[in-house]
């Protein structure tokens, strides 16, 4: 009996351990007590909050674990039910608390575990200093603590470096909650990009800028095109307008052409081939008068008559 005993008691031990160095891969990485522009909480407040990560390759899940400002918690006289009563506990949500390698999760202070699992009552107050401490889920061991000097509105007090035991004040603009803490100057444009844009809202207006650019260039583009389409069309239909007018106008004057000439054959007979006698005598008066004018000769393509003496006169005598 004492051997199973002696056994299940190594057991328990064992995975204690176990479960124990799982939990020393988890660290607070980042810390922000005067919150006036930075992060949001889904009610759109701007809360202090705290920033663990798993610095392992291995997932943890940080369900049960304790978070604390109170310094009273590091007495060693306290009972695990009395240092727990002075800590929050992290409750269980696997999408927020089950932390993948080399992965962030960040947690409000100041708030109530009413508003949500993100929601912690510990309390940071903006301006001054506060101890901020990391304990495994039996209330015992301690796994991480931190001395937060005051820190100016939306400067946040962080390691250099993912994991890493220096720690320095951060300017609003390099603040990162739920990212990496340290921007390397080899990183890629999409690092970068994703330590700058956490949460994708730069590149969501973006992307919706360039697809609304592009829909309005479509419609500026259909828009002249159906314009351009338009203008020729009633372009075709006036030219084709004006050839009608002008073919009825020519049919009509050939059609009056006809019936003029028709009416001078059925008054004059054939023989005149539909031709006025006064255009006859017109032309015959105009010859005469070239002629009489001696101007005839100046132009080409003009028959010239010339008299020319005959006997036939002196036949008939």
């Amino acid at each position: 009996m004492k051997k199973l005993e002696l056994l299940f008691y190594f057991v328990l031990m064992s995975a204690l351990s176990v479960l124990a160095q799982g939990a020393r891969n988890i660290v607070i990485n980042e810390i922000m007590t005067q919150n006036t522009a930075n992060l949001t909480d889904e009610y759109n407040a701007h809360r202090a909050w705290i920033e663990l990560a798993n610095t392992s390759y291995s997932s943890y899940n940080v369900r049960g674990m304790f978070i604390t400002t109170n310094r009273k918690a590091l007495d060693e006289k306290l009972t695990p039910v009395q240092r727990i009563g002075l800590m929050n506990i992290i409750p269980d949500e696997e999408e927020l608390t089950n932390l993948k390698a080399r992965q962030h999760s960040v947690f409000f202070l100041n708030s109530s575990p009413t508003k949500g699992v993100q929601h912690l009552s510990a309390q940071a107050f903006p301006g001054q200093p506060v101890w901020i401490a990391l304990y495994d889920g039996n209330g015992i061991d301690l796994i991480d603590s931190v001395s937060v000097p005051p820190l100016a509105a939306n400067t946040s007090y962080a390691r250099i470096h993912d994991g890493a035991g220096k720690w320095v004040i951060k300017a609003p603009t390099a603040v990162t909650p739920g990212t990496d803490n340290f921007i390397q100057v080899t990183e890629s444009k999409v690092t970068k990009w994703k330590n700058s844009d956490p949460y994708g809202v730069a590149i969501s207006v973006l992307s919706m800028g360039i697809v609304f650019s592009c829909l309005a260039l479509l419609y500026v583009f259909f828009s002249l095109l159906g314009s351009y389409m338009e203008h020729k069309q009633r372009l075709k239909a006036a030219t084709e307008s004006h050839a009608s007018l002008m073919a009825i106008l020519k049919a009509g004057k050939k059609m009056a052409d006809t019936g003029h000439k028709t009416n001078v054959i059925l008054k004059d007979g054939l023989k005149t081939k539909g031709i006025d006698k006064e255009i006859y005598i017109a032309v015959i008066s105009l010859a005469l008068q070239e002629y009489l004018e001696d101007q005839h000769d100046m132009e080409s393509g003009i028959i010239t008559i010339k008299p020319k003496h005959t006997n036939w006169n002196n036949l008939n005598r």
